[in-house]
């Protein structure tokens, strides 16, 4: 008897696919959000420093430039080197998790909340006033220019904040990372999405 596994057959067709973690998916989702979060705030930077805030759809939205040394939406201000540190286990936990991901449900939600984590954390590692001290550069406020109706973010908030809520629902609905569902009917390669 050899302690050699057995062939498998050659891959090809959509269930070689299937088989294959879906890490590019997650990482090119996030290096998405990256990318638009990075542009957006760089554009922010150089147009909204030295003006009033900008108003658009009659006020329901304003464009304005914020410094956030807390959690997201301006949560715990002041505690930007414990939220650096959580952002960097977040992105750990993440990436060596997409390594068992089939789940182009949780690829999405996953990749989200990473591309939002790496967003800023960048500009904590980058931003003044210091390394892992930097603001975060926020710049949108609903209802009131000055963040009074609900408080000021960027595009890396959102993402965080949609991938969560995806990523609760997923879980809610028993999605595993597998792509089955939790239970009795569960199925390998079910990859339900949200109806």
């Amino acid at each position: 008897m050899s302690d050699q596994p057995e062939p498998s057959a050659p891959a090809s067709g959509p269930a070689s696919r299937d088989r294959r973690p879906l890490t590019g998916l997650l990482l090119g989702i996030a290096a998405a959000v990256l990318a638009v979060d990075l542009v957006s705030k760089l554009v922010v930077v150089a147009t909204l420093s030295d003006r009033d805030p900008l108003r658009l759809l009659g006020g329901a939205v304003y464009l304005t430039e914020a410094r956030n040394t807390g959690a997201a939406f301006s949560f715990a201000e002041g505690a930007t080197v414990l939220f650096t540190l959580i952002a960097v286990a977040v992105a750990v936990v993440i990436v060596r998790a997409s390594r068992r991901l089939f789940s182009t449900s949780w690829a999405v939600a996953l990749g989200l909340v990473l591309g939002g984590a790496v967003g800023n954390l960048s500009d904590r590692v980058f931003r003044d006033p210091g390394f892992l001290r930097g603001g975060v550069v926020d710049f949108v406020s609903l209802f009131d220019p000055y963040g009074r109706v609900w408080p000021i973010f960027n595009v890396a908030d959102s993402a965080i904040v949609c991938g969560g809520l995806f990523g609760a629902l997923l879980a809610f609905r028993g999605v595993e990372f597998d792509g089955g569902r939790g239970g009795k009917d569960r199925r390998p390669g079910d990859d339900a999405a949200p109806a």
